[in-house]
This record gives structure tokens, sequence and C-alpha cells, in this order.
């Protein structure tokens, strides 16, 4: 199974997701969106390319409200947990998505809110970050994230951009 994994597009109307991040969602298998969508039609058009499943950020509006803080998605054999991190006990945003499966067994956590890519493990826990497609702050480039799964393995990259 084939992951677009995005967070922190903090679209607003009339702004669409760069080229280069359609082209990655076209070839999945399924999308994950870990909050700060932005404009609320992105997730109906993420969906009509792969099933999705996204989480309200810090920064989503009311259009967003009926989204959850947090889920737990089974791919095949993998738990993934997927939270914005903007909230929670912690003093870093990996810390907080870490705590808010405190009590599940994941075996993946995705999140987003710090829109700085990371990848790390945390005992057995594979934690990641995407980083963001559309607001890079202080980082290098622009990025997203690819998880590929089969059977129990796990492995993530990100792609990184210097075009929005």
């Amino acid at each position: 199974m084939r992951i677009a994994v995005l967070s922190d597009t903090h679209l607003r109307g009339g702004q669409t997701l760069p080229k280069w991040v359609w082209e990655q969602c076209e070839v999945a298998d399924l999308i994950i969106h870990a909050g700060d969508v932005g404009y609320p039609s992105l997730l109906s058009d993420l969906g009509q390319i792969a099933p999705l499943e996204a989480v309200q950020g810090n920064c989503d509006g009311w259009e967003l409200a009926h989204l959850p803080h947090h889920k737990i998605i089974t791919c095949g054999e993998i738990r993934i947990g997927v939270t914005h991190g903007a909230y929670g006990p912690g003093r870093s945003t990996p810390e907080r998505a870490l705590r808010t499966f405190d009590q599940d067994k994941v075996d993946l956590i995705i999140f987003g809110h710090s829109h700085i890519p990371y990848q790390g493990k945390q005992g057995e826990i594979l934690l990641f970050n995407p980083g963001s497609p559309t607001d890079k702050r202080r980082q290098a480039q622009y990025s997203m994230g690819m998880i590929w799964i089969e059977g129990k393995i796990i492995k993530a990259r990100h792609i990184y951009s210097s075009v929005r």
C-alpha cells in the first residue's frame, strides 16, 4: 500500500496544491492529511483521487469542525495514529503526537503542526511529519511524505520541492 501524506496546507479560497503534490497523490492508494487543511474543498478534491483520511488542525475553521482531533487507521497489519500535534502534554510536537496515542497500540504516528519534516523512532513506533507542501516557513524546501506498507514493514520518505 502506498500512502501520500500531507499536513499544513493552509489553503485559502482560490488556492490549490502545487502540481508536484497532485502527481504524488495520483499514484497513492490512500491519502492522509494531518490537519491545517485550510479551504475545505481540498479534502473533496483529494478524496476524488484516492480514499482520504484527515484530522482537524488548530487553524482549521468551523467548516472542518466535523473532523476528529486524532484517529487510528488500520492498513493491513499496521495501525496508524493520525493527529495534528498541536494539543496535549509535551514540549515538542513529536512528543505531543506520541502522547496522544499513549493508551493505544500503534505502529506509526503521522502528525503535522510544526511544518518541519521529521522521521524518527520512539521504541517500535515510527513518528512521521511530512512538513508542508505550501508553507515551508524557515525550511529550505516545501515537502510532503510517501509511506509504503507491506505486511509489517513500513518505509517512509519525504518528497521535497523548491517549487510552490
